[in-house]
């Protein structure tokens, strides 16, 4: 009855959503993001598949996408990290399709169009996108495949080869000047793009609040020559981005501690490159052990005792350096560690509560991982045709994934109001 009137209630609200005045670019200002002129922190969401969805071509679905763009407005949730688009062809195991860039510098049109449509979109809510552009991991393309383009190796697949061999194999695109020349004209082609419905570009659209170099950037190594690469990479594509677009906040999409193979060191010089405007982090308990398969509500006070440890530290350099600190994705499994929907939430809505009640203080921003809405999945292991939800292809559908039906979404509320008030 509860999840009836829920829907009900989002239904009138939908319809009350409506179209604002669209917001004027972020800015940050003594570690703090501004926005018409004012402080600003947000609760947010991750809703990778957002252009896909706007697109007139296989996946599009628009009326899905008004759907739950007007859902989100009317949660308060109007800050959403996005995927630009996969890379590569389609029909490789794991990646999501179809795909943005089919070859270097070849792109599917109907998709370009569909990034525009949900720019537009966006900017009729005055809601606001980070834009990822690139991925250390297999689910879009991303190191492996400009790897695969510019030296003819083919990308592994981790689950089926194997995260570990995957990883090292990924380390490879630090050294690769022709890997990372193929990734800087594509952010040529998206950050300098014209928008083809309004004409406008990119540039100039206050519906993007930030643009991201990648999804998890790592470097995967400890050896010097590779860190340098690493770094040499994250800064070029700063400075290209800035150069193509000064409007715009620039971020690195980097995990924290846990993706600079536990080295502050390496934390410090990712968030000290010249043109990133905030600090980012990731958290995952389980992906990080600390909260078990089998014991995922045992284990909730030592997951929440190490996130405060983990947000603690960031925030202190983040304060150092005189950045906004955003945890732009965190994700917690469902009951019992199960996918299906009908599972229960009680130990993953604990957890986002912790981690919503950062915001103000530690952070400036939270995107949870991720939207999943009125989807219903017809497969665990997302299949072509299949909906697309908050988890990508690569991951169990519903895992980690909030649906409009799960009582996360009244945690969600009670944080944003709290939030606001």
């Amino acid at each position: 009855m509860k999840q009836t009137l829920k829907l009900a209630l989002f239904f009138i609200l939908i319809v009350a959503a409506g179209c604002t005045a669209q917001t004027q670019f972020v800015r940050v200002k003594d570690g703090q993001f501004i926005r018409n002129g004012k402080p600003y922190t947000y609760i947010g969401t991750n809703f990778w598949y957002g252009p896909i969805l706007a697109s007139e071509g296989r996946g599009g679905d628009f009326t899905r996408l008004c759907l739950e763009l007007d859902t989100l407005k009317a949660l308060g949730m109007e800050n959403l990290r996005v995927l630009v688009g996969g890379d590569g062809p389609d029909g490789v195991f794991s990646r999501v399709e179809p795909t943005l860039q089919i070859a270097p510098g070849v792109y599917n049109d109907t998709l370009l169009v569909g990034l525009d449509r949900f720019l537009v979109e966006l900017g009729k809510r005055d809601m606001q996108a980070v834009l990822y552009l690139n991925n250390s991991w297999e689910w879009s393309g991303g190191y492996g495949q400009y790897l695969e383009w510019a030296t003819g190796e083919k990308t592994l697949i981790p689950l089926i080869d194997g995260y570990w061999p995957f990883m090292q194999q990924m380390r490879k695109f630090q050294t690769s000047k022709e890997s990372q020349e193929l990734f800087f004209n594509h952010i040529r082609a998206i950050v300098g793009r014209t928008n083809s419905i309004t004409g406008k570009p990119y540039k100039e659209d206050p519906a993007i609040f930030s643009w991201q170099i990648g999804n998890e950037p790592r470097c995967f190594s400890d050896d010097p020559e590779i860190r340098a690469g690493f770094i040499g990479w994250l800064t070029e594509s700063a400075r290209l981005i800035k150069e193509l677009d000064p409007n715009h906040l620039v971020s690195t999409g980097n995990e924290g501690l846990m993706g600079c193979e536990n080295d502050w060191e390496l934390v410090r010089q990712v968030n000290s490159i010249p043109g990133v405007d905030y600090m980012t982090i990731h958290i995952w308990p389980y992906n990080w052990s600390w909260a078990g398969e089998d014991s995922l509500q045992e284990d909730l006070p030592a997951a929440i005792q190490n996130t405060e440890a983990y947000i603690s530290a960031h925030a202190d350099l983040a304060r150092e350096l005189g950045l906004p600190l955003v945890c732009e994705e965190f994700g917690f499994p469902r009951d019992g560690f199960s996918p299906e929907m009908e599972a229960g939430t009680s130990a993953r809505d604990t957890y986002y509560a912790y981690v919503f009640s950062q915001v103000g203080d530690a952070f400036q921003g939270v995107n949870f991982w991720g939207w999943s809405g009125f989807a219903i999945p017809l497969h665990q292991q997302w299949e072509t045709g299949d909906p697309y939800t908050g988890d990508p292809a690569q991951e169990a559908q519903g895992l980690n994934g909030v649906y409009i039906t799960d009582y996360t979404v009244d945690a969600i509320q009670e944080a944003i109001s709290n939030l606001n008030h």
